[in-house]
């Protein structure tokens, strides 16, 4: 497939991919958790299935990364993780036991996690000088996740949770047929000058480290909710109906912020839109362990997910495309999803372990206290002019 013209911005074709990889992690992230335990899995064995896919988080990017700078073949990478990762998913219809699935989880996410990284810098090469677009183009992705997360929330209400691998097939043969519909990007460029040295030298830059230390601990703090948020609320009483539109209201405040993002961006300093991200964070997953029993709390902590993910996402691609040079940007993205999959794995296998053990409450308030941390880190050891 031919390059797209020259300024003219592939958006349909872009946001459409989007939609579809994002709706999968809408089937995952509420109902994963809730499918295992449908099979009977415990909460620690649940916490490890979810934490598996999280880890090849940790793996699978840095490589497939090191493979798109290396070769510059970034969208041959991407579908060819797509079509990876379905056929690979597909053997859960084979077996259901926990060492099964386990293997499944692994092989599935080593394929999918090749794919967003590399597609995040071929969205940024099209967009080229128009890098405050990104956000408009990044919401169809929280749009899919609605779609996802509402539509199977009523599917698994009037049906049964037997037809979850079903649906996920589906939407990976989505994000498969998406990545064909994609053109090639043209060639990378850079607003900033040319980095001396390679990617340790841009990593040992002054703020960098701490920039991706705080995406683990923001990823960590995510851990008791991405796991057993839909089987928190299914214990206070909520149908899994309205849990699905509970989910979706997150998603809508991201997909809100995402289109003001550029400028807050312009208005406000990345070191800033984190610090204030970070601290919600804390806020919310405390009103999530303690006081989710009050629907308007758990509405209002919904909302939050505005700053959670869609204000934390947005300027930290912004902050990795700034810091990095054209030829370590696989590199840059994949590091940053990579941390992601560390601190998730290590927040999901926590949230298993604690669950039962020192109950929901205490379990969220770990979480927020991650939270926290990280925006202490962000205030005191980010510089202003390093972001």
């Amino acid at each position: 497939m031919t390059p797209s013209p020259t300024g003219q911005l592939p958006y349909w074709r872009l946001s459409g991919f989007y939609l579809f990889y994002f709706a999968l992690l809408g089937s995952t992230a509420p109902f994963l958790a809730l499918y295992f335990h449908h099979l009977g899995f415990a909460s620690a064995r649940i916490g490890e299935l979810v934490a598996i896919p999280m880890l090849m988080r940790c793996i699978a990017p840095n490589i497939w990364g090191w493979l798109g700078d290396y070769t510059g073949r970034r969208l041959a990478i991407v579908r060819f993780g797509a079509v990876c990762a379905l056929l690979s998913f597909s053997l859960i219809l084979f077996d259901k036991s926990y060492a099964w699935l386990a293997m499944v989880m692994a092989l599935h996410a080593f394929f999918w996690h090749a794919v967003l990284p590399q597609f995040e810098v071929i969205t940024l090469s099209h967009l080229q000088g128009q890098v405050s677009r990104y956000s408009q183009i990044r919401l169809w992705g929280s749009i899919g996740f609605i779609l996802a997360v509402v539509g199977l929330g009523r599917l698994f209400e009037s049906y049964s949770l037997d037809l979850y691998p079903q649906g996920l097939m589906v939407i990976l043969a989505g994000i498969m047929l998406s990545s064909w519909w994609v053109p090639s990007a043209p060639p990378a460029t850079s607003t900033r000058p040319a980095a001396a040295g390679g990617f340790l030298t841009q990593l040992g830059q002054s703020g960098v480290w701490v920039f991706y230390l705080c995406v683990a601990l923001m990823q960590f703090s995510h851990g008791p909710y991405y796991t057993f948020l839909t089987l928190h609320l299914e214990h206070l009483g909520y149908s899994r109906g309205v849990i699905g539109q509970l989910w979706a209201v997150g998603v809508v405040a991201e997909v809100l912020m995402f289109l003001i993002m550029s400028r807050l961006l312009q208005r406000f300093s990345v070191r800033r839109v984190l610090m204030v991200s970070f601290c919600l964070a804390g806020i919310r997953w405390w009103l999530l362990g303690s006081e989710a029993e009050y629907l308007p709390v758990l509405i209002f902590a919904q909302i939050l997910h505005a700053a959670t993910f869609g204000s934390f996402h947005a300027s930290a691609i912004h902050f990795v495309q700034r810091t990095f040079g054209p030829q370590q940007q696989g590199q840059g993205q994949a590091l940053y999803a990579a941390l992601s999959g560390t601190g998730g794995a290590l927040g999901a296998l926590y949230a298993g372990y604690s669950w039962n053990t020192l109950g929901p409450a205490w379990t969220f308030s770990i979480a927020s206290i991650a939270a926290m941390a990280a925006a202490i880190l962000i205030a005191t050891r980010m510089k202003e002019e390093g972001v």
